[in-house]
């Protein structure tokens, strides 16, 4: 509790590092058994069935030490990777599925949390491994709305969270449920050419830095290119290689028209110019789509980032 309190982070780090580098050791009459890492995370599954208790009881006082407000909620999803065989019980919730650590390798779990714009979290669960992101919305309005009642609150998500079906329930809630999320890349295609027409007005300036992340990632796939076309390669070791750099730059792949023949082990390369003259023109522009009216297109967008 004192290194909640005074210095919070992991139980890695308590146990690694921050109990030998503090006095709590000679405060408590303690040795290093006590921040055993095996014993801290059994103190965590002690905690685990207090869990709705514990949150609870946070809630007011965040309410009253800080005067934390509960009329924004950011709701996204990570992961955490296990490198251990693949558990043979069914009920394990380490399962393979889709790796933002790029460890596809490793079975996971998926952790999903909502927090306040400063910080202070509500609700959280740990799902599957191989759970969809699209999947996991509904039950957590359901949940937050019959601990903490029904209010005009906004969520704001990742545009790879809600599906359409959902959205609309939250429209149709009474009261409205409100939400801002991002719109995916192929929505905004077709909407492109109505919304050109729209007045628009820049709340950030955020052109500068997508435009030198492309640039960097370009010119490297471009160099790579270049290097692997001088090679004497077979062709499975060609296409390896070709595959490892789309991988590695996917954004600049898209940009780049690569033919290989049915045999041989040539490739040819070239910039597609269309498309960049695309990309270009939506560096640093985003399309936040939100229910509730009135509010400055700034404010909104300082929520979602």
């Amino acid at each position: 509790m004192c290194y909640r309190l005074i210095d919070p982070g992991s139980e890695w780090r308590l146990h690694h590092q921050w109990f030998e580098e503090s006095a709590m050791g000679d405060l408590l009459a303690a040795d290093y058994s006590l921040v055993e890492k095996n014993a801290l995370y059994r103190c965590l599954d002690k905690l685990l069935v207090h869990k709705q208790a514990l949150f609870s009881h946070l809630r007011p006082r965040w309410q009253d030490l800080f005067a934390a407000s509960f009329d924004v909620l950011l709701y996204d999803l990570t992961s955490t990777y296990f490198e251990s065989d693949p558990p043979s019980n069914d009920e394990d919730k380490r399962r393979f599925g889709y790796s933002r650590d790029k460890r596809s390798d490793c079975v996971q779990v998926v952790i999903a949390l909502i927090v306040t714009p400063q910080g202070f979290p509500l609700a959280y669960e740990v799902l599957p491994g191989n759970t969809s992101d699209k999947t996991t919305l509904r039950s957590f309005l359901q949940k937050i709305e019959a601990h903490y009642g029904k209010a005009q609150r906004i969520w704001v998500m990742d545009r790879g969270i809600p599906t359409e079906d959902v959205l609309d329930e939250m429209r149709q809630n009474d009261p409205p449920v409100f939400y801002l999320v991002g719109t995916p890349k192929g929505r905004l295609t077709k909407m492109e050419k109505a919304l050109l027409e729209l007045p628009w007005h820049c709340v950030r300036e955020g052109v500068a830095k997508e435009r030198a992340m492309r640039r960097h990632q370009l010119k490297w796939l471009w160099a790579r290119l270049a290097q692997l076309s001088t090679m004497q390669l077979t062709r499975e070791e060609l296409l390896m290689k070709l595959g490892a750099a789309r991988a590695k730059a996917p954004a600049a792949w898209r940009l780049v028209t690569i033919d290989v023949p049915a045999s041989g082990a040539i490739f040819s390369y070239t910039l597609n110019h269309n498309k960049l003259r695309q990309v270009r023109r939506r560096e640093g522009r985003y399309l936040l789509r939100t229910n509730p009216c009135g509010r400055d297109p700034a404010e909104l967008w300082q929520f979602y980032i």
